[in-house]
């Protein structure tokens, strides 16, 4: 193996990515359960703008969240595909997170924070981990 194929120790980076990710699915899914078990969790006043009902955001979170943590575990094992995977769906929940934001703004601040981390350490270190 030559020097340019060896890990070097920003494989590190990655892993906290793929860790993060599987944390953000969890949060999502979470996030996703209280919209859909308890509509009146999340105050929005008539002055801010919700896209979807309570509903629709809930499943909206809780698949985005199952999706988020299977990608996470299979970068974990050095899946390629699931780079590609986890910097889009890192993307979506930053976004879904700014829709959300006059809802509940605390939480979606720190999403979009742990988002763009994940998105940073995918897309500058991780093609050193290899299947």
């Amino acid at each position: 193996m030559s020097a340019r194929n060896q890990p070097t120790g920003w494989v590190g980076w990655v892993y906290f990515a793929s860790l993060m990710m599987m944390l953000v699915g969890g949060f999502q899914a979470i996030s996703g359960l209280v919209a859909l078990f308890k509509d009146d969790f999340y105050l929005v006043t008539e002055k801010s703008l919700l896209v979807f009902d309570y509903s629709t955001w809930g499943w909206v979170h809780l698949i985005m969240g199952i999706v988020i943590f299977a990608a996470g575990v299979a970068l974990m094992n050095g899946a390629a595909w699931a780079r590609m995977v986890g910097i889009l769906l890192a993307g979506l929940s930053l976004f879904a997170n700014m829709a959300f934001l006059s809802a509940f703004p605390l939480w979606s601040i720190l999403m979009i924070v742990v988002d763009v981390l994940v998105i940073y350490a995918l897309t500058v270190h991780g093609d050193e981990v290899r299947e």
